[in-house]
């Protein structure tokens, strides 16, 4: 229940930022301006760092396969390796899920993702990009500890 509702409210968060930013600006426009940090409409065709722009169809494809391979990971190999049960486990890859489905969702819509955060030192990025990010830095940290946990108990 704990996964459904994270992933629910990350998902949420990101469509409705995305669809307030896409209804008051048009793109490239700036909302506001701090010097580092600035809210301007952009839209994205390409990933991350807008690799593979206008190759839409490859990137709905690994969406796909990525949110099925974490899905299957969590939930039917979770007997065989307790620590896929741990909170930061499930709270990681609902976050990674969350982000996926998030941009997933516009990529379906209109062939690609609306990106309005900021920081000129950075590309810009949108809510499911950081949900991604979170859920990554949680995987990595219990990994690291809990990797060290375990060779303290052998």
């Amino acid at each position: 229940m704990f996964f459904a509702c994270l992933v629910l409210l990350v998902v949420s968060a990101d469509q409705l930022t995305k669809w307030w930013i896409s209804s008051h600006l048009s793109r490239g426009e700036v909302l506001w301006d701090a010097g580092l940090l600035q809210i301007v409409r952009v839209y994205n065709t390409g990933a991350a760092f807008g690799v593979f722009q206008g190759h839409s169809l490859f990137l709905l494809a690994v969406d796909i396969i990525g949110i099925v391979a974490m899905l299957f990971i969590l939930f039917f190999l979770r007997r065989r390796w307790p620590f896929l049960r741990s909170l930061p486990v499930i709270s990681g890859v609902a976050f990674v899920i969350a982000g996926t489905v998030g941009n997933l969702i516009d990529r379906i819509r209109f062939g690609g993702v609306t990106d309005f955060i900021d920081f000129k030192v950075w590309p810009v990025f949108n809510v499911a990009d950081s949900s991604v990010t979170i859920g990554c830095i949680v995987l990595a940290v219990y990994i690291i500890f809990s990797a060290g946990r375990a060779k303290k108990d052998a």
